[in-house]
Parts: C-alpha cells; sequence; structure tokens
C-alpha cells in the first residue's frame, strides 16, 4: 500500500509542475488571435462564438480583447477603466462574454484574458479613477497610486495645481503619456490588480492572461501576480527584437526560482518578417526565443498581431508585406506555441486548417528540436522532430527543389511544402475538414516506410477496409457532395494509419440576396433635444467603408409616421449575410461635435433609435422592439391598421416599385418578400374581418 501511495505522489508532481510554471511544458496546443485593430464585427462575442464548432478542432486557445468596460465610444480595450463592475465592452455584453467564455471551454478552448495593468483611465480629470466593489469588497486607486514621474513629468505638475499627492515611487519601466502609469510598488495597486487576476480567471472564467506593454513595468510584478493568481497560461507583450532581452524579462518573471511567464517571440516574428519581405530566407536563421531550447518553451510565437498589421494608407504600421502563406507555414511547423492572428485564419483558413493538422500528426510542441536541413536565399528547409514523427517544412519561392527520401509529400501551397516522415506511417488527405463552395480533388497520400503502400478509402463515414475502393499512394478522388471522407493505408492486407475529413457544401437557401433595410431616428428636433437638423454619419463592416461621407455625415430629410411617432430615417443595402453598418447620429453643421451620439453598432435591419439623455455625448436608446407589431401584424404602411392597402404596397415591393422593406414585410421571416406573405397578409386581413 505503501508504494501505491508513493507512485500516486510521484504521478502528481508533473501535473503540478505543469501547472505552476509560466507556461506548460511540451505543450502542444495553437493559439488564435481572436482579434485585429477595430475588429468590431469580426470578434463581437456572439460572432466568435458561433464559430466554436470550427475553431476547436485547432486552436486550444483564443485570446480576446481587454473585456471590461472603457467608458463612451468604441475601444479597443487598452484605454482600461473598469475592471470589476461594468462588462459591457464595444465587443458584446458581460452577459455574451460569459456565454462565450463558457461555450470556448466546453468545446476544449481556453479563453486569454488582454490584461492592461501599465496603466489606467481616468476619465473625468487626471486623478479620479472608479470607485468599483466585488463580492463585498471595494477596490479605489487614488493619485497616490501613480507613479511620480508619470507623463514625463506632466502628472506631477497638475498634481501641484490641484493640491493632491502621487506616489514616491518612479516608474519601474517605460513611461507612456497616453494614461496614468500605475505605481506597482503600491500594495494598494498590488492588491487590486491581484483582485482583478483572481476575477478574470474565478469568475469570468478566462483561463490565462496576456499582458499588455510589459516594457512599462518590471517583469518582477508579473511574477509576483501570477504566483498570486496561478493561470495556466500566461504570455506578456514585451515588444523587442532582441532574443537576448525578451529572456532577459522572462527570468525577471521568476519567483522562488520558477519562470512565471512566456513572452510573445517578437525576434521571431522580425525573423520572419525580414525573409519575406527582403526576399531572403536565409534571414529565418537567426536567433529568437523558439530557436533555444532554453526559452522555446516559453516562446509564442507570431507573425502579425494588430499592432504590427497595415491598417490603412495613413496607418500602415510593420506587416508581412508578402508570402503571409509561406509565413504561416513557416510558423506553425515550428517549436513554441504559435499565435495565428485572424485576419490571416480568415483569408487562408482551409491552408491553415491543414498546416494544423500536420503539426499534430507530427506531435510538435512548443519544446519540439528541429534542425536546418537546406537553405539559399531563394528556400528555407527545416525538419522539426515531433512527438510522434517527423515533420519537415520547405518556405520561400523554391520551395519544393528539395525532396528526402525520409519524408512524403502531404499538402502544399503558394511556396511552401509540408512533409512527414515516412514512421508516421498513416494516411493522408491534403484538403482540411471544413465547408467548400464547389466541388474539389482530396490527394490521399501512404506516408509509410512499406514501398508500394495502397491506400483504401470510403466517403460514407465508416472506416475502410480491405475491400474497399482502392488507390495508389498520391491518387486523388473528387468530392461534389458532403460528406465524410476516410482513408486508411493498405499493408499486406490490413488497413492501418486511418485519417477522417468531414466536408459540406454552401447549401442554395444559404446564397444571400442583398436587401434594403432603413434606420429610424425619432425626430430629435422636437423638445427636449431641440436639434436644428440630423445627420447620420456611417460606417461599415466591409473595411470601415464610410455610407455618409465623411463627417459629420449626410443631412436626413425623409421622415416616416409609426404608430404616431415622427421618425427621420435613411435607406441602406445589406450586402452580404455578415455585413452591418455602424452609425453616430448629430445635427451636423460647426456644433455637430457637441450635439452628437454614442456609437450605434451592427445595424443590419430595420431598426429605430431615439436620442436620451446627454453626457459628454447623447445616449441612445433601441427602440426596435417596440414597433416589431408592424412585422407580425402586416401593418406595412404603418398606420395602425391591416387592410388592402398594405397588401397593395407588398405586392408593389415584389413587382420592384417600391423599395421592399424587409422588416415589415416579411411576415414569414425567410429573408424575402414574396407571393407566400402576401398570402399571409390576406389571411391577416380576413382573419381581422
Amino acid at each position: 500500500m505503501r508504494k501505491i501511495y508513493m507512485l500516486i505522489a510521484l504521478a502528481a508532481l508533473p501535473v503540478m509542475a505543469w501547472a505552476a510554471a509560466g507556461w506548460p511544458a511540451n505543450y502542444g496546443g495553437v493559439m488564435l488571435q481572436g482579434f485585429y485593430w477595430d475588429s468590431y464585427d469580426d470578434t463581437y462575442w456572439p460572432t466568435l462564438e458561433a464559430q466554436a464548432d470550427e475553431l476547436s478542432p485547432y486552436f486550444s486557445l483564443v485570446w480576446i480583447p481587454q473585456s471590461g468596460n472603457c467608458g463612451s465610444g468604441t475601444s479597443m480595450g487598452y484605454d482600461d477603466l473598469y475592471w470589476f463592475s461594468n462588462y459591457n465592452s464595444s465587443f458584446g455584453t458581460e452577459q455574451q462574454l460569459r456565454s462565450l467564455i463558457s461555450t470556448f471551454k466546453s468545446k476544449g478552448i481556453g479563453t486569454i484574458a488582454d490584461v492592461v495593468i501599465n496603466h489606467r483611465k481616468t476619465p473625468n480629470d487626471w486623478f479620479t479613477f472608479p470607485t468599483e466593489t466585488y463580492n463585498g469588497v471595494t477596490y479605489k486607486m487614488t493619485a497616490a497610486d501613480i507613479c511620480a514621474n508619470d507623463d514625463g513629468g506632466a502628472t506631477a505638475t497638475e498634481a501641484a495645481k490641484e493640491g493632491v499627492t502621487l506616489s514616491s515611487n518612479n516608474d519601474t519601466g517605460e513611461d507612456w503619456d497616453g494614461m496614468r502609469d500605475l505605481d506597482h510598488k503600491s500594495s494598494n495597486v498590488q492588491t487590486i490588480v491581484k483582485a482583478y487576476l483572481g476575477f478574470l480567471l474565478n469568475d469570468l472564467g478566462y483561463s490565462g492572461f496576456r499582458y499588455d506593454m510589459t516594457k512599462g513595468y518590471s517583469s518582477s510584478f508579473t511574477g509576483m501576480y501570477n504566483a498570486a493568481a496561478a493561470p495556466t497560461y500566461s504570455v506578456g507583450e514585451y515588444w523587442d527584437g532582441n532574443a537576448t532581452t525578451v529572456a532577459s524579462w522572462i527570468n525577471g518573471t521568476k519567483v522562488d526560482g520558477e519562470i512565471k511567464s512566456a513572452a510573445f517571440d517578437f525576434p521571431f516574428r522580425y525573423t520572419v518578417r525580414d525573409a519575406a519581405n527582403n526576399g531572403d530566407w536565409t534571414k529565418l536563421a537567426a536567433t529568437s526565443l523558439a530557436s533555444q531550447s532554453t526559452y522555446r518553451q516559453y516562446a509564442v510565437t507570431f507573425i502579425e498581431n494588430h499592432d504590427t498589421e497595415y491598417r490603412s494608407s495613413s496607418a500602415q504600421q510593420d506587416p508581412i508585406k508578402k508570402d503571409t502563406l509561406a509565413a504561416n507555414a513557416y510558423l506553425l511547423a515550428m517549436p513554441g506555441t504559435p499565435c495565428v492572428f485572424l485576419k490571416h485564419w480568415q483569408a487562408y483558413k482551409q491552408d491553415i486548417k491543414g498546416m494544423i493538422d500536420a503539426r499534430k500528426a507530427a506531435g510538435i510542441t512548443n519544446t519540439s528540436t528541429y534542425s536546418r536541413f537546406r537553405s539559399n536565399t531563394n528556400y528555407y528547409i527545416v525538419k522539426v522532430a515531433g512527438n510522434n514523427c517527423g515533420l519537415m517544412v520547405d518556405v520561400g519561392p523554391g520551395a519544393g527543389t528539395v525532396t528526402s527520401a525520409q519524408y512524403t509529400e502531404i499538402i502544399s501551397g503558394y511556396h511552401y511544402k509540408y512533409y512527414l516522415e515516412k514512421t508516421a506511417e498513416t494516411a493522408w488527405i491534403d484538403k482540411a475538414s471544413g465547408k467548400y463552395s464547389s466541388a474539389f480533388d482530396a490527394r490521399l497520400t501512404a506516408v509509410s516506410a512499406t514501398d508500394g503502400a495502397k491506400v483504401v478509402y470510403t466517403t460514407d463515414g465508416s472506416d475502410p477496409t480491405a475491400s474497399s475502393t482502392q488507390v495508389e499512394s498520391g491518387s486523388t478522388v473528387t468530392i461534389d457532395k458532403a460528406c465524410t471522407l476516410k482513408a486508411g493505408m493498405l499493408i499486406n492486407g490490413k488497413v492501418t494509419g486511418i485519417v477522417s475529413r468531414t466536408y459540406t457544401f454552401k447549401a442554395p437557401d444559404e446564397e444571400f440576396t442583398p436587401y434594403t433595410f432603413n434606420v429610424y431616428l425619432e425626430d430629435p428636433t422636437a423638445s427636449p433635444n431641440n436639434w436644428s437638423a440630423v445627420y447620420y454619419y456611417s460606417w461599415d463592416s466591409n473595411n470601415n467603408t464610410q455610407q455618409d461621407g465623411n463627417w459629420p455625415g449626410t443631412q436626413a430629410t425623409a421622415t416616416k409616421t409609426v404608430k404616431g411617432t415622427k421618425f427621420y430615417y435613411r435607406t441602406y443595402t445589406k450586402t452580404s449575410k455578415d455585413y452591418y453598418v455602424n452609425f453616430v447620429f448629430s445635427q451636423g453643421g460647426t456644433d455637430a461635435g457637441n450635439h452628437q451620439t454614442v456609437d450605434v453598432r451592427r445595424v443590419g435591419g430595420d431598426a429605430y433609435f431615439k436620442v436620451t439623455t446627454q453626457t459628454n455625448k447623447y445616449e441612445v436608446e433601441d427602440i426596435t422592439d417596440q414597433y416589431k407589431s408592424t412585422t407580425l401584424t402586416g401593418d406595412v404602411n404603418g398606420d395602425g391598421v391591416v387592410n388592402v392597402t398594405d397588401a397593395t404596397i407588398m405586392i408593389n415591393m415584389i413587382l420592384g416599385t417600391v423599395t421592399p422593406d424587409t422588416t415589415v414585410a416579411d411576415l414569414n421571416g425567410d429573408g424575402v418578400i414574396n407571393v407566400t406573405d402576401v398570402t399571409a397578409l390576406v389571411n391577416i386581413i380576413l382573419a381581422a374581418e
């Protein structure tokens, strides 16, 4: 019995160490950065949650923006304000956030919180932070929690004017003049940060942290906070291209000799950028965290993020300008924990799925070893030793010119190829699971040390047997309908190494037909607001394209009375299923800035709004629900009754002589206005009579 207890205790040791480190060793997961700059539509919490089933086979972690409320207007979260009490952010409500985290967790995805503690917002003056109460404890930062040399001394000057006292401690890192830099030597700051991190993990349900701007304060505080919170995953944004400097930050997080946080591998990112942008793939040999056995466990590798991406002609940042696919291929084959950028996932989804499938098949982890096979300016080839077998990645314009007898090609794309070591002893299907728009050919390959191994396959979801359809390795099968394709190797009459892919196709009813919709604003020119005019300023989810011109937009002149209430309105066209328009309403003219509303986001159909109270900006109430009865009753013209006039208008909508209004005329809710809706309306009229 004593031996059994000893074995149990010994077995528990790796688990305890795994949980205590700054990032797990031998970790095979891949992370997705679930946002980009101004990704308010694509990172809307319900939008991300709806993708959980598709994301979960490929990503173990998803990093999302700082999720607390940042005050009025839209925000990416880096002007953090509320830490405990308000989680209605620019990406959705607190309820939607909790639902996202819970759904991700149920699918095996951990959610990584963006933790912004270098600085904090004081919305109304230089020194006043919000007072928040959580679990019966009140948390309040004061001017004494602000670094003495904040904002290059400007904060101290202001403090002297107002008669307040700052901390006596200078900043322990780099200064930033955007907001108040917090003094992490302050016991009050430490108490509040620890409580905040506990709230993120234990209340909201996050799995770990991404620490923003860690150059702004000493790495020892990250170690202190993680020692208290004990997250499984922690990664710091120490933005520096020098691998030695980043490694020094990692070592600085040690508590009792144990590293407490990983770091983003900026050196890795810059080597890939230089290789791709300069067309010299030998640059991939440069030193990074992932290239060093001591630090690759703590290397979260990436090739693009929200700060480096191209944003616009006036904010070009520092993007990878070409060979993005090859860059991702290199990222996803190498040790470290890869973090895929959301825009790359959206643009190259099927390729990236295939790369992650290959990574998992080889068993590559953040502590895998690798060696350079061959390289020149035109290509770079690396062999990575996974837990299951080797994976060889070949990237650059010259990819594919060099092969190895020990490896078999499994997938390829623009300027990249992947090869599995033949010891893998598995079949391979080169098209990843997913939804396709048209028929395609999937290549079936036997990855085996046995020459002449055949491939057998089925398309009905059953495991292939020796009597299933048999083809030569490298043959293709045409997929033209939804199916589960399974393939295995046939060697000496036995089937082994079965792999599976599930394919679906876009159904005819998924084809989207554009339609127009109206956005109504209850007349704000009347009392109590007394605006002099009504202007709509809008931008859509298609690259933030303006729909009403430059600020303050276009004056609304069309009006409609609905249920006795006067509304101004403008008409927009929904061009795709995921298309939305965002708005700011104002009175225009030279005083538009003083008479404008907060942002109204994600409008994709007929909607009704009302201007309410004004603080810095006017608040807006969504009153669409109060007018939905028109949709249900068939009161198309909004006069309060349902009669032949409504049916005539609906028929004219179908004929195209009247702009269709899907909110009021689409009675069966199928997204189009047709004879079925007219029939339903006639039945409503007959029932009324």
